[in-house]
């Protein structure tokens, strides 16, 4: 029999999740469009060394995701249906499913909000506010093995930097935005050599927190300049 004797794979998770998420990571490492033939389902569970039964599990898997689509007959096979569209954010690189837009209008949005916000709350931020900025920051600087960590952070920092402006229909359609983007993030990951450019990024972050801190306004703006250059469009 195939390689899946055991119900359990050596990392966690079914071995139907094993190769449905080896199946995902090959779409989305090599950017393959809707369309893309993987294969025929039988040249899949050979590649896989999976049983039958194993192999339509993790095809399950995907089509309940809208990752593939099965087709059959002489041209038929597995394709790629709807890949997650890909985002990068201050090196990190983000891929969402679910969406009803692409998650570049929602992250395009959110960077309007985050110029809107912090020269409001450099006026009105009470200590607690900073006290909360400065944690999220924290937070940030923590995560340096966890991209979503890192990003969870990022998102709860500009959101007590919303909150401090005290605009409270805006702060609330920025808390919508945050949400649904933490929802529908499928994966995350560290661009690979973006140290340099995360450091940057934490640099940004730290010296943010600092102008709204001391209330200068002169450091704020060139803060918010840099911010504006840290999302990137992934073609």
């Amino acid at each position: 029999m195939p390689g899946d004797a055991t119900p359990r794979g050596s990392h966690g998770g079914s071995r139907a999740q094993q190769v449905a998420a080896e199946i995902e990571a090959r779409i989305l490492a090599d950017r393959l469009p809707a369309g893309s033939r993987l294969g025929l389902r039988t040249e899949l569970i050979s590649r896989f060394e999976v049983s039958p039964s194993v192999m339509n599990e993790a095809l399950g898997i995907l089509r309940e995701r809208d990752l593939i689509a099965v087709r059959p007959g002489p041209n038929g096979g597995v394709f790629v249906a709807n890949p997650p569209p890909q985002v990068r954010l201050g090196g990190v690189d983000l891929w969402h499913q679910g969406l009803t837009v692409d998650p570049e209008q929602l992250f395009e949005a959110r960077a309007y909000l985050d110029a809107l916000f912090p020269p409001v709350a450099l006026q009105r931020a009470s200590p607690e506010d900073v006290r909360a900025m400065e944690w999220a920051l924290h937070d940030m600087q923590a995560a340096s093995d966890d991209p979503r960590a890192y990003l969870d952070a990022n998102m709860r920092l500009h959101l007590a930097i919303a909150r401090a402006s005290r605009i409270e229909v805006l702060v609330g359609l920025y808390q919508t935005i945050v949400s649904i983007l933490g929802a529908t993030l499928t994966k995350a990951t560290y661009v690979e050599g973006s140290e340099q450019l995360r450091r940057h990024n934490l640099d940004v972050h730290s010296n943010l927190v600092a102008a709204i801190r001391e209330q200068d306004t002169v450091a704020l703006e060139k803060i918010l300049a840099l911010h504006r250059q840290d999302m990137v469009r992934i073609a």
